[in-house]
């Protein structure tokens, strides 16, 4: 997948300087609304649109194992081969040594949903109760009565939405096994595709072109490792904090968070909801044990925000705040939560490929190197036409 290093590291540079200055407001038009055609153009394909979102990952994930069996001998194909292979056996391993768990507790998953929300709603009524013997206007209101029926006439089909989901899950798994597939190609011919494509770009834009896809590489690079980076400073963060209130499983928990944090404001809410539902069950005579899970998730949120967001995926695509909240907002309204999930490394690379080709159209030196040489290409090609003089 990376560009061919043939070309000045100056010309990227360059590009990626007036990337961020010279893009002006007709040409962000162009890139927003490229960017939400393109959000639903993949919403229509996400079987094949999300395993290669996840075949991307894993192949940033592995590329830094390919380059040290280059350079000791072995060919391209075979190197790909040896990393891959390796991490298939590794993934083996550990899904074979977690069969024999997961058999273990299949037949419970629907008790255990019934305990967990069981829990949490005893959780939200004494929450509630408690509000109401401190206010009398929310006492006169009886919001505890009535959220009690509401929950208990709904609790009855807690068990077949996670139905749905399972099957919904197991309709998915197969498209998913596609993601090593992927990977594989990409590691193994990803070189071969940037030759490819720069064989039929004209030669007066060429060394544009390889700047442009070297920044296109790097900018799904850094967001990719950046989001992983950012996986696992949350699953560190979560975990700790969990371990030192006492919650079982805490390593798992916060893992399970930082994945669903993936989801940009939807994913941290999840996380959070998950996390309140095992503090208000595992610890039903210890209420404030879920208020501390909360004012947990708060601040690793601002962490998230202030801290880690800008040592790890902020780096990866300089835009203003404003836009990437509003694409955001925009992204899950037109696809949802895909479009969430979607929106920054589409918007990303689409913002890298608009400014560079604003620049190109733009650029008069070498629109008129790219009309000279197609004149004189036809000229060359008519020239034995031509009768004698």
């Amino acid at each position: 997948m990376s560009a061919s290093t043939t070309y000045s590291t100056d010309s990227a540079i360059l590009l990626r300087r007036s990337v961020r200055q010279d893009a002006g407001p007709f040409v962000w038009a162009v890139i927003l609304v490229a960017t939400c055609v393109l959000l639903l153009v993949f919403q229509k394909m996400l079987w094949l649109v999300v395993p290669m979102l996840l075949g991307l990952i894993l192949y940033y994930l592995l590329v830094g194992f390919l380059s040290p069996l280059i350079y000791w001998g072995r060919t391209r194909e075979s190197a790909a081969a040896i990393v891959m292979g390796s991490f298939l056996l590794v993934t083996a391993g550990l899904v074979l040594a977690a069969v024999p768990w997961v058999v273990d507790h299949l037949g419970d998953w629907q008790a255990l949903v019934l305990r967990y929300f069981d829990g949490g709603l005893h959780w939200i009524l004494e929450t509630l109760r408690w509000l109401e013997s401190s206010f009398s206007f929310l006492r006169n209101a009886g919001f505890a009565e009535k959220m009690s029926q509401r929950m208990t006439s709904g609790s009855g089909d807690v068990v077949s939405h996670v139905e749905v989901v399972l099957m919904g899950a197991a309709v998915w798994a197969p498209s998913l096994l596609l993601s090593p597939f992927l990977a594989f190609f990409f590691l193994r011919d990803g070189h071969a595709f940037n030759r490819f494509l720069s064989h039929a770009v004209p030669n007066a834009f060429f060394e544009r072109t390889l700047a442009l896809m070297h920044e296109i590489d790097q900018t799904l690079r850094a967001y990719f490792v950046g989001l992983i980076k950012l996986t696992v400073l949350d699953t560190v963060s979560l975990g700790l904090g969990l371990w030192l209130l006492g919650f079982p499983g805490p390593w798992v928990l916060g893992l399970i968070c930082a994945v669903f944090a993936w989801i940009p404001y939807v994913g941290s809410i999840l996380g959070g909801l998950l996390v309140v539902l095992v503090a208000a069950t595992d610890f039903p005579t210890q209420p404030t044990m879920a208020y501390w899970a909360i004012a947990l998730f708060g601040f690793v949120r601002l962490l998230d925000d202030f801290v880690y967001m800008p040592m790890t995926i902020g780096k990866s695509l300089h835009m203003h705040p404003l836009i990437t909240v509003v694409m955001i907002f925009a992204g899950g309204a037109i696809a949802g939560i895909s479009g969430l999930m979607l929106v920054l490394p589409v918007l990303g690379v689409v913002m890298v490929i608009g400014t560079a080709v604003g620049q190109i159209v733009t650029d008069e030196r070498l629109m008129a190197r790219h009309r000279f040489a197609r004149e004189l290409r036809r000229s060359m090609a008519a020239r034995d036409l031509r009768g004698p003089k």
